[in-house]
């Protein structure tokens, strides 16, 4: 079938950035959770027993109710680890509409479930749920590997990335404004039924979810070339063993930078908050100027740089000088006392990320055959959330046992090891030859 790469494009920016908005809605509404689940269900609950080891384990309120949020992100993060190279597998063999549609009717039902989630028991099952269906980001990757060729893929992982990044600026915001929004007090019988004070914010993501579903189902087209079905591909629940399965040239070395980097990262990510309050006094609003700025950033780097950049440089090289610019970023947010110094080190932070991600994914597809492209970069997006899964702990323990500035001065000595790899990556296959010396 003949491809259509900017309608298709503009597809997938809308999926990944409504999967986003309906992933990051919850975050604002933490600390209102811990408080409401503990109040109703007491402290010998689930919840109750999970806080007083979080107050164990960091001291101070407002640690338990990052740590909180850390805990419900990574439980998300690690059914992504697993399931992102399932659905990426099961879209080489089957196709990209149908996985990316059952995968999106799975998001839509978590959200169902998050509505009704009158007990802790019941949001620990929405979350499941929907850690499982957001592995179908894979599948999205590999329908840009399939509409676009050679250094043209950079452009569309970047085009992807920027709907990520303007997700998650989108998503906390909705959050924030559906609050204050409370319909267990004003619907008895849905109280009943477990309707609760978060309801409302389910009840949007679910709406962006079912328009999402509505829209992939009227237009979305399958983009997977006839004749490059896999009926072998890696069928494992394992996401190492899929990595294993894959032993092209470059696709390991580019995992493996891709999880370190993204490891540093998220550690730096979780911790930024406590560092800006620590340091800056930071409130709430203040974090959400914070992470929309990072968000802004990233998502104009994705959505236009990088497009030029790649045709020019290679993805090699356009990895390399974002690695070389995330480093300092590292250093200067680790050393920030004033919010100029903060916020130039995430400029140098965002900047360097926004290079670096969608140039490792279109490696990672351009050294695959092209009837792996679904399980290859399945395992790519598992690494990443592996990587965000354990980011949380490593950058906690740095923070509490070690100092402030521990996981920023230590994630910059860190990143020589992806550097180092992404130095030492092998050319593209001369198929997909990129300009690069």
């Amino acid at each position: 079938m003949e491809s259509k790469p900017p309608r298709v494009l503009g597809l997938v920016f809308l999926t990944v950035f409504l999967d986003m908005v309906g992933f990051s809605v919850i975050f604002p509404l933490f600390p209102s959770m811990l408080t409401w689940y503990v109040e109703r269900e007491g402290e010998a609950s689930l919840i109750g027993r999970l806080v007083e080891s979080l107050s164990n384990l960091a001291g101070t309120e407002f640690a338990v109710v990052t740590l909180f949020g850390g805990v419900l992100g990574s439980l998300y993060s690690v059914l992504q680890f697993v399931a992102a190279p399932l659905w990426g597998s099961l879209s080489d063999r089957i196709g990209r509409r149908p996985t990316l549609l059952v995968t999106l009717a799975g998001t839509t039902l978590s959200y169902v479930v998050w509505f009704f989630a009158g007990s802790f028991w019941i949001l620990i099952v929405a979350r499941l749920l929907g850690g499982v269906a957001a592995g179908n980001i894979s599948t999205a990757s590999a329908v840009i590997a399939d509409t676009h060729e050679g250094p043209e893929r950079a452009k569309g992982m970047g085009a992807m990335g920027a709907g990520i990044g303007l997700g998650f600026v989108v998503g906390p915001a909705l959050g924030g404004l559906f609050s204050s929004v409370d319909l267990s007090a004003d619907w008895s019988a849905g109280a009943a039924l477990g309707v609760n004070p978060f309801s409302a914010a389910a009840a949007a993501a679910f709406v962006l979810a079912l328009i999402n579903f509505a829209w992939a189902a009227l237009r979305f087209p399958e983009t997977r070339r006839p004749g490059t079905a896999s009926a072998s591909a890696g069928r494992t629940l394992n996401p190492l063993g899929a990595l294993r399965a894959i032993d092209q040239p470059g696709v390991r070395a580019t995992n493996l930078a891709y999880f370190l980097y993204f490891t540093a990262f998220g550690a730096m990510e979780f911790t930024l908050t406590f560092l800006a309050a620590e340091r800056l006094d930071y409130g709430p609003r203040d974090n959400m100027w914070m992470f929309v700025f990072v968000g802004l950033v990233i998502a104009f780097v994705q959505g236009g740089l990088v497009r030029r950049l790649v045709p020019r440089l290679g993805e090699r090289r356009v990895a390399v000088t974002g690695l070389v610019l995330t480093l300092p970023g590292f250093v200067i947010v680790g050393a920030a006392h004033s919010a100029g110094t903060l916020y130039a080190g995430l400029g140098f932070l965002s900047f360097g990320s926004a290079l670096v991600m969608p140039s490792l994914s279109s490696l990672v597809s351009r050294y695959s055959p092209e009837e792996r492209q679904g399980l290859a970069l399945g395992v790519f997006r598992s690494l990443g959330s592996l990587a965000r899964a354990i980011a949380p702990l490593v950058g906690g323990i740095l923070f509490w046992s070690v100092s402030s500035a521990a996981p920023y001065y230590g994630g910059a000595a860190f990143l020589v090891l992806p550097l180092f790899l992404a130095l030492s990556l092998p050319p593209v296959p001369a198929s997909g030859a990129e300009v690069d010396g």
